[in-house]
């Protein structure tokens, strides 16, 4: 009986190991950055989000965003602010005090794992903002023969002069660089964080963020974002980069500086520069920006929206700020509490549209994923046009980028159907009015 039944168990597990095997595929979720790639980003300010200022006031708005389509929620720095040569009363979110630790200003470490648990329920991932190149000046490394940067001297310095209330790390001490390796590895063990969005990224050796990178993959496959713009940063440890030189360029198309065929003429370079498999992190508005170059508003006037269509249908992953879709309308204090005004969150639906397009058509992806815009004359040099075609997914674009009314010239076989007024646009249309957009999708035949 024994042998019989092993017999048995012998003949059922050759039977099941003839079996075609299941679609394991399916049930394996994807890898950064293909995990990545018809996402959208949301820069999280906690300080200025909620009068209370913490991850729990902060964590009420989750139901919000979720609704918004948002999939990547960029927090600011957490940690405690050095208090030595602090700026302002409350300080920077960019001068660490303690690379592992709460700021007690927002929470505590419990209420951060809650706010990622709760993001993490909606689907969406939480990357921290990482500052690698300099410390707070009473950080405990300050103790640490070697950690920061000295002049010739002796001195500790700032890694520029505005920078005053920070002190330069010394990459070339292999003790600091792992302890810094070792923090990082800490966020995605104990609080389960999905990335990170490193800080003037380009200050601190390639070499550094690669083994960091390395180290982190042994813990979690992580997205990383690199604060700067240069192709080289793609080359192991970031997905994607901040898209500096694009955002400079529509600031100049909007005060007149620049026109059309000269942004064309970036994006098409820009293009050739990087990988083909780079994510670009595109926007209107950021901390910096806002702070300390302007709001939408100012930069762009009436063309703000205008402008957001452009950001969310040209290439790469679009970035929505703090207080945007509310139509944040004044700079945000950097050193001090300013509390965003949510009232109506006015625009909260027209950047809900475009997250819903961006993840609807294959041909808005990020990178290698989605279609490379082709451009279109228009005979006007304010008035962009462009097509994205991904398989058979084709988006096509049509902007008025200035103030005025525009006179254009659309190819022949132009037809679509704006998914804003649902109205049908072709090549019969010769006018355009201020800050105008149409913006249609269309299925492309491959053959």
């Amino acid at each position: 009986m024994k042998i019989l039944t092993n017999l048995t168990f012998l003949a059922l597990l050759i039977g099941a190991c003839s079996q075609p095997p299941s679609d394991q595929s399916a049930m394996v979720e994807a890898s950064f950055p293909e995990r990545a790639k018809d996402m959208v980003i949301y820069e999280v300010n906690v300080r200025q989000y909620t009068p209370e200022g913490t991850f729990n006031g902060f964590i009420d708005h989750l139901p919000r965003l979720e609704e918004l389509g948002v999939d990547i929620l960029w927090v600011m720095p957490i940690q405690p602010i050095g208090e030595e040569k602090r700026k302002g009363g409350l300080g920077s979110y960019y001068s660490i005090k303690d690379y592992t630790a709460i700021n007690p200003e927002f929470g505590s470490m419990e209420d951060f794992k809650r706010l990622v648990d709760e993001a993490h329920k909606k689907d969406m991932l939480v990357i921290l903002d990482w500052v690698a190149n300099h410390t707070a000046w009473d950080h405990p490394w300050m103790e640490k023969d070697g950690y920061h940067t000295k002049d010739s001297m002796g001195n500790v310095i700032s890694p520029v002069p505005d920078w005053s209330d920070v002190a330069d790390l010394n990459y070339e001490n292999m003790d600091m660089q792992n302890e810094m390796i070792d923090a990082l590895q800490y966020w995605v063990e104990e609080a389960d964080i999905d990335g990170y969005r490193c800080d003037v990224a380009g200050f601190v050796p390639m070499e550094f963020w690669n083994r960091a990178k390395d180290s982190l993959d042994v813990v979690k496959d992580v997205f990383m974002l690199a604060e700067w713009d240069e192709p080289q940063m793609h080359e192991d440890a970031f997905h994607m980069t901040y898209g500096w030189g694009l955002h400079h360029y529509m600031n100049g198309v909007a005060k007149g500086e620049k026109n059309v065929d000269s942004l064309i003429s970036f994006i098409n370079k820009d293009l050739d520069r990087y990988p083909s498999d780079a994510f670009r992190m595109n926007f209107t508005t950021n901390h910096d920006e806002n702070s300390w170059n302007g709001t939408v508003f100012e930069r762009f006037g009436d063309g703000h929206k205008a402008y957001a269509v452009f950001v969310f249908t040209v290439q790469g992953m679009p970035l929505i700020y703090s207080g945007q879709e509310a139509g944040l309308d004044e700079r945000l204090a950097f050193f001090e509490k300013d509390t965003i005004e949510w009232g109506d969150v006015a625009f909260q639906e027209f950047y809900a549209s475009l997250v819903d397009l961006k993840h609807d058509n294959p041909a808005l992806y990020n990178g290698e994923f989605g279609g490379e815009p082709n451009f279109m004359d228009t005979g006007n040099p304010m008035v962009i046009a462009y097509e994205r075609t991904k398989d058979n997914n084709q988006v096509t674009v049509v902007i008025n980028l200035s103030g005025d009314n525009q006179s254009i010239s659309l190819p022949e076989s132009m037809l679509f159907t704006d998914v804003f007024s649902e109205g049908d646009v072709s090549s019969s249309i010769t006018e355009m009015q201020p800050y105008q957009y149409f913006v249609g999708t269309n299925t492309v035949s491959n053959e």
